[in-house]
């Protein structure tokens, strides 16, 4: 099953998709698991059924084209657990850390850096003049758990989304003065904006596994990353064990699950980045500006598209 939010002038509504279509929950059935995605989550079992009989039934007062929708971001994650450099190939073309590849770097997103599909990633100077993208499969939770085993961790998901891992590389990345790399993963990640998330949710009926993913990036359709989550260091499931230490991972938590190689850092020398020629991507010439559409796409999934827009400042009019 996939399933998604929607605009419904301004109240955000569930849709389940069926190829070019969009089928209301809401409108096909009166649920109270119905009225969101977390309720949807939380619901488990019973509400996958519900909503697998609309699916068949596709009752026509609910259809919609889903071309003529407002997407909006799948859901509101109460919390968004990071894991940075988790990819071998990214690891191989960027200034390394002393802790690079020897556990995930742990850092956090808010509900507050979420954007949906077409909806603007912000550029402010005054914050980065490095802004670069990075297009990550994300992990939605559907069962709470502590201390998760790892070969229990899968049975954990509600289903994968796309993300994009908006970041700040010139507040992400310094140096010392002997030239020791480290990383302030709390400015350089977290932020207005900094987050897309979508189209839609693909359920684990969907995705037999989670480590034979295609995964793709373009800017202004320049391809850019091109990969398959083979190359993850940590497993998804490995990676669900892992957040699970520090926190009871609950519906509606997301993981993301670190990018591949092919991000605009990798061209940077001056942040200590080592560009690898490969075939049919091209290297980034320039940080990400207003006037770039970026668009992530993982296979199975579907694709998130989002403009880069200049920042305004509109807290301060009159």
């Amino acid at each position: 099953m996939k399933i998604g939010t929607y605009l419904n002038g301004v109240e955000k509504r569930l849709f389940v998709q069926d190829g070019d279509t969009a089928i209301d929950l809401l409108q096909a059935e009166d649920r109270a698991d119905f009225v969101d995605m977390i309720s949807f989550i939380r619901g488990g079992d019973a509400s996958k059924s519900a909503a697998e009989k609309i699916l068949a039934a596709r009752p026509p007062n609910a259809c919609k084209p889903i071309e003529e929708i407002k997407l909006a971001e799948p859901l509101p994650p109460s919390t968004v657990l990071c894991a940075g450099s988790n990819y071998h190939a990214h690891n191989a073309e960027k200034a390394s850390s002393p802790l690079s590849g020897r556990e995930p770097e742990f850092f956090l997103k808010t509900s507050d850096c979420v954007i949906g599909p077409h909806a603007p990633i912000l550029y402010d100077e005054r914050l980065s003049q490095k802004l670069d993208c990075e297009t990550e499969l994300a992990i939605v939770i559907g069962r709470p758990g502590r201390f998760i085993a790892v070969e229990d961790a899968l049975d954990h998901v509600f289903g994968y989304t796309i993300s994009n891992d908006v970041t700040a590389r010139d507040r992400q990345v310094r140096m010392t003065d002997d030239g020791i790399v480290f990383y302030e993963l709390g400015r350089g990640k977290a932020f207005d904006a900094a987050l897309p998330l979508g189209p839609i949710i693909a359920t684990t009926a969907e995705i037999a596994d989670p480590q034979k993913l295609s995964l793709f990036t373009e800017i202004n359709g320049e391809p850019r990353q091109s990969a398959s989550t083979s190359d993850m260091i940590w497993t998804c499931a490995e990676l669900i064990h892992f957040f699970s230490i520090n926190f009871t991972l609950r519906p509606g938590m997301v993981i993301l699950t670190g990018t591949p190689a092919g991000t605009a850092w990798s061209v940077d020398a001056e942040l200590g980045g080592k560009w690898q020629p490969t075939e049919g991507l091209v290297p980034a010439s320039r940080y990400c500006l207003p006037g770039d559409t970026v668009t992530s796409a993982i296979k199975g999934i579907g694709v998130l598209e989002n403009p880069v827009i200049q920042y305004q400042d509109n807290l301060n009019s009159p």
